[in-house]
């Protein structure tokens, strides 16, 4: 299995429609967040399958391939990576983070960033310092602000909602609606396994809160609970 070979294989399912599509999606014209990107067309379902075919590829071949131009061999890397580190021992495991952290200026589109910093970096540093989460979410980098809240989902899902929530509040006032669907989206899971956890948070920064991440996180709640922190909202001073 080589590099050559996975991306003849992905070459081969490329949808060139499919690709056109995909440019105005993740908004790859010149401003836009995704600007200069380039995509094949191939879906995500067949990117899985690929990565599972060549899930032994070595760390050099998954760092070439992670800084590849190409959009879907970037992530089609990512899914070997995750692939390797639920199956890896500590050593392998702190091998994959290293390569994850020193290439992420490579994983610099928000399904890149959903796809991998939950499943690597949310579920590396568990038992670790969530530092470097910290570091992310005040970085200039709209991407490695998307990774700091998003790897909190690691920890969500563990019933650990402290630096999920604590993130949250460094990034309320952020100005991309990019961050603001992402916190509102964890705000949203720990209300799903904690509704008085996320009550008690909107009860105290509703006011502050942008609207797309005040929308996003009551999502799940009743009629009348999303009635209540909208009409809130609608009240709040400028």
């Amino acid at each position: 299995m080589t590099v050559a070979k996975l991306k003849n294989s992905l070459k081969n399912l490329a949808e060139p429609k499919r690709a056109a599509v995909l440019l105005r999606f993740f908004q790859t014209q010149k401003g836009g967040y995704g600007e200069g990107d380039k995509f094949l067309g191939v879906t995500v379902p067949n990117q899985r399958k690929v990565a599972n075919k060549f899930n032994t590829l070595t760390s050099a071949d998954l760092k070439k391939l992670l800084q590849s131009s190409i959009h879907e061999h970037r992530l089609t890397s990512l899914f070997i990576m995750i692939h390797q580190f639920e199956r890896g021992n500590h050593k392998q495991k702190k091998q994959l983070i290293d390569l994850y952290k020193k290439n992420l200026r490579y994983v610099n589109n928000w399904d890149l960033v959903d796809s991998s910093a939950p499943y690597l970096l949310g579920n590396f540093l568990r038992t670790r310092s969530k530092n470097i989460l910290y570091q992310y979410a005040r970085s200039p980098n709209l991407w490695r602000r998307r990774v700091g809240i998003l790897s909190t989902f690691g920890f969500i899902k563990q019933g650990e909602y402290k630096d999920a929530l604590a993130i949250a509040i460094i990034l309320l006032n952020d100005e991309h609606d990019l961050i603001h669907k992402a916190v509102g989206w964890m705000l949203r899971e720990i209300g799903k396994r904690d509704k008085e956890e996320l009550l008690a948070f909107l009860d105290k920064h509703y006011d502050t809160m942008p609207r797309t991440m005040l929308r996003y996180a009551i999502e799940k709640l009743n009629q009348k609970e999303r009635a209540h922190y909208m009409n809130l909202m609608s009240v709040v001073p400028g």
